[in-house]
């Protein structure tokens, strides 16, 4: 089964967690990129961030070069904006027809995945969705143990074994 990972990361947690997943599942991988630049400034950043989510914005993305359609699997990673994924991410997954794809998403999050987890099951309702992997983070530092993780990926690399 063809994998790949599409992830969106501002602070680099979630490419960290993107990138080990990449590399157990020998997956290609992906970032999703702003056509505009988020700021600098954390406070600003903050409150744009709750703007968008809140009024559902979607973010132009820069183009990206990768064939949606070749593959089976595809592992979805998020941090979590204001109790819901990024707006990064809503425009890809508003962008894609979902039926029949594995999902496996992961979302990163600072103790509060808010509605996240029952966006995502909606976003995904005709696609055959695996567990969500949550990891959380303070700051840089990652809170949910690499054993957590360590787990989710073998629990998947079963499922896929399975046929799930």
């Amino acid at each position: 089964m063809k994998k790949l990972v599409v992830y969106y990361s501002l602070g680099g947690n979630t490419r960290r967690v993107a990138a080990k997943i990449a590399s157990e599942f020998r997956a290609d991988i992906i970032e999703l990129q702003t056509v505009k630049d988020y700021p600098d400034d954390y406070d600003v950043l903050l409150s744009l961030g709750q703007r968008e989510v809140q009024s559902g914005y979607i973010p132009e993305l820069k183009p990206m070069d990768i064939d949606y359609e070749s593959y089976d699997g595809i592992f979805i990673g998020t941090p979590v904006w204001w109790g819901s994924y990024a707006p990064a991410m809503r425009t890809y997954l508003s962008s894609k027809f979902w039926g029949g794809k594995h999902v496996y998403p992961f979302v990163t999050h600072d103790g509060k995945i808010g509605r996240t987890s029952s966006e995502l099951k909606r976003v995904f309702k005709k696609a055959i969705l695996e567990p969500q992997l949550n990891v959380k983070f303070d700051g840089k530092t990652q809170v949910t143990p690499e054993e957590t993780v360590d787990e989710w990926i073998l629990q998947m690399k079963k499922n896929e074994k399975l046929g799930r």
